[in-house]
């Protein structure tokens, strides 16, 4: 797909860094669309149906997590990225913003080539699942050309980062990957991402994944593997 087929929301309240943002964007091909505020935001979101959300954490009308959560809840967008811009660097913060379904976070203040190489690296990965099939493991199942999960023939709601971690590790039964690992390999190389925020997303892929989560396996000073053991 041609960058300019591609559209990117940003909904913050201050009208430098959207400029900045729109301008930025623009040069790479993108097609820009801006917003103010959460209301604001959300109906342009559900006008307009774009590839990626770029949400500021502090915006009048309505919080940013409102608004996040109404993306991820919705069946028809929370396989949209959603990438937080937040002022609030603490591991907390981060974390909050991972749980409630965002994919990417960028601190403030920012550097615009480290935000771009974040959209660009959200948006090919999302494009690149795409060109391939499923995958199967007992009652797991992954449609990688429609991002859909299923559970026991039951879909399965996951965010776009759980998802890719549930991909890697059916992909690769077996295989312990550390944090590190799992980063570089769904969100690329030289990602400054904290490691707790990747055992915040297999603390939730284990819930969702019921009676199969006990398969994801803590691999003591190493990270994380999917073990298919006892399933047939």
């Amino acid at each position: 797909m041609d960058k300019n087929d591609l559209k990117i929301l940003v909904v913050d309240d201050e009208g430098d860094i959207l400029d900045l943002l729109r301008y930025n964007l623009a040069k790479e091909g993108f097609s820009v669309f801006t917003a103010k505020d959460g209301e604001e935001g959300f109906k342009l979101f559900k006008a307009i149906e774009p590839n990626l959300a770029i949400l500021d954490v502090v915006m009048p009308k309505m919080h940013w997590t409102e608004l996040c959560l109404k993306i991820k809840s919705d069946e028809r967008y929370r396989h949209i990225p959603v990438i937080m811009l937040t002022a609030k660097s603490t591991e907390k913060n981060i974390v909050d913003g991972l749980n409630i379904g965002a994919d990417d976070y960028v601190t403030k203040p920012f550097s615009i080539k480290v935000l771009i190489a974040r959209v660009k690296a959200l948006l090919r990965r999302n494009g690149g699942i795409k060109e391939q099939k499923t995958l199967k493991i007992g009652g797991i199942e992954l449609n990688l050309t429609s991002r859909e999960a299923f559970l026991d023939g039951e879909k399965l709601e996951l965010t776009f980062s759980r998802f890719q971690i549930l991909a890697l590790f059916l992909s690769h039964p077996g295989t312990a990957f550390s944090r590190k690992e799992i980063i570089v390999k769904i969100k690329g190389e030289d990602y400054p991402v904290t490691e707790r925020a990747i055992d915040v997303h297999i603390v939730e892929l284990r819930k969702k994944l019921k009676s199969y989560g006990q398969n994801i396996k803590s691999i003591r000073s190493v990270g994380y593997k999917f073990d298919t053991e006892g399933i047939a």
